[in-house]
């Protein structure tokens, strides 16, 4: 290669590498821990049917989720949400 050529790969390969670091967003914060039902879980039924099933199996240690002022929505015309 030539001396122009090898500047030109150097700065290509400087780049690729600054915009793949930066991509990556830099942190390493890991995931999110709910410690309480959100507010917006309780704004109906199916709000609420949602959240708890994203929950999954979840893990026996962790400390369990806090109800707070969450009240859990009730409906006398909706119909059950079929278990999965």
């Amino acid at each position: 290669m030539t001396k122009p050529t090898s500047k030109l790969v150097a700065w290509a390969g400087a780049t690729a590498l600054i915009s793949a670091l930066s991509a990556c967003g830099g942190g390493s914060d890991g995931p999110v821990v709910l410690t309480q039902v959100p507010d917006s879980a309780g704004a109906s039924n199916e709000a609420y049917t949602s959240f708890a099933g994203s929950l999954g199996p979840g893990d026996d240690t962790a400390e369990p989720l806090s109800l707070g002022a969450v009240t859990p929505p009730t409906s006398e015309t909706d119909e059950p949400a079929a278990l999965s």
